[in-house]
């Protein structure tokens, strides 16, 4: 096997399968740093399928790796993008595996507050210089969504694309058989049947659960644009893991439904696609106004019936709040759960005293903190026990 450029060609030698191993190793802890969730049985997977193939085969490579260490369908932009900077093109059509194991990834963190890079160069270094701490990622769940730098935004939105939302179930009057539960006398009548009338046993049946519908507003006005960006993510993989039972809104000058944009594999391009759909980004706020369309059209026609209701806004109200309280509690009638979710309540000394809270408060089940991934991932709880 020739080595050129610290790369080896792919047609393995009887003296090279360590040093094609160590190439692959490097491959996945290249995913691994991309944000794909790399296990140790897919690896082995991984190089089960590349021993079947012709390795120096670009396209058996590509497919072996992707039918193998991608999870889930928004793993594959990332995989498309760290395949053909280790999978490199030889001469005379093969392909060459880099076999340097790749450096260790900086382990990204919240920054010290007030100690962001400045993006010049120090002593020589090639960036700025990131100050992570051990735990990063869990440093990093509990900061302020609205005070968190961009290479923190990134990161997080790494993070925020592993959340797994579990929806609500509800009992629905379908039955399914079963050895315990109340009798089937169908079922049971029709056994007799077949057995010359004679009633051998008792078949027994038991309910069946299906989702309970989720509906999410987001308050994307002025005073709610450093959260807007996060809760539209968050939004998008709740809508993505349960598209049939998961409805989103936007809320601000008027009502805008996003579900269609939000369903898009892609959350770069979902997000785009929503930022068109919504023509009040960033500015005023009617939450009485936009409320009460949502529940003439959609609310009493079904999407908010039964269904688990969360609200994202901070409270701020331009007109009067009285009409917002009777809207909330027009809501709370219709759905099964009613939950607020603000994100300054998670800041310390926060009072519930702006007006839209006073007037929504005594009709909410819930009044939650919305302002890190912590308290999103207790939404996820709150919502999935609702």
């Amino acid at each position: 096997m020739s080595r050129t450029d610290s790369t080896t060609t792919a047609e393995p030698g009887p003296g090279d399968s360590g040093t094609l191993l160590t190439g692959i190793v490097g491959f996945t802890e290249v995913l691994r740093a991309a944000g794909l969730p790399v296990t140790g049985d897919r690896v082995a997977a991984f190089v089960e399928a590349l021993d079947g193939l012709d390795v120096t085969d670009r396209t058996q490579a590509y497919w072996a790796g992707r039918l193998t260490l991608c999870a889930d369908p928004d793993d594959i932009a990332r995989y498309d993008l760290a395949f053909p900077a280790w999978f490199e093109p030889a001469q005379g059509g093969g392909t060459r595996v880099r076999d340097e194991r790749p450096p260790a990834p900086p382990r990204l963190a919240a920054l010290v507050p007030g100690r962001e890079g400045t993006g010049e160069d120090e002593e020589g270094s090639e960036g700025p210089e990131l100050r992570a701490a051990a735990t990063g990622n869990e440093v990093l769940r509990h900061r302020d969504l609205g005070e968190l730098s961009a290479v923190e935004r990134e990161h997080l939105r790494r993070l925020m694309v592993l959340l797994r939302p579990d929806p609500p179930v509800r009992p629905s009057r379908r039955r399914r058989p079963s050895r315990h539960g109340a009798a089937d006398p169908q079922r049971t009548l029709r056994a007799a049947l077949r057995n010359q009338g004679e009633l051998a046993d008792i078949r027994r049946r038991t309910a069946t659960d299906r989702p309970r519908k989720v509906v999410l507003l987001v308050d994307v006005s002025g005073s709610m644009e450093p959260y807007a960006d996060a809760l539209l993510r968050f939004a998008h993989v709740f809508v993505r893991r349960s598209p049939r039972s998961v409805e989103a809104f936007t809320l601000g000058t008027r009502l805008t439904r996003i579900t269609r944009e939000l369903r898009q594999r892609d959350p770069e391009r979902a997000l785009a696609a929503a930022g068109k759909a919504i023509p009040d980004w960033s500015g005023g706020t009617r939450l009485g106004e936009v409320l009460r369309a949502f529940v003439d059209r959609w609310g009493r026609r079904g999407a908010a019936r039964r269904a688990v209701v969360v609200i994202f806004s901070d409270g701020w109200e331009r007109g009067g709040t009285e009409l917002l309280g009777e809207q909330v509690e027009q809501l709370s009638r219709l759905a099964h759960r009613v939950v607020w979710v603000n994100p300054h309540a998670g800041k310390a000394g926060y009072a519930p005293v702006q007006g839209g809270i006073v007037a929504a408060l005594p009709h909410l089940d819930r009044l939650l903190a919305g302002h890190s991934l912590a308290t999103l991932e207790e939404l996820l709880r709150v919502v999935r026990d609702a």
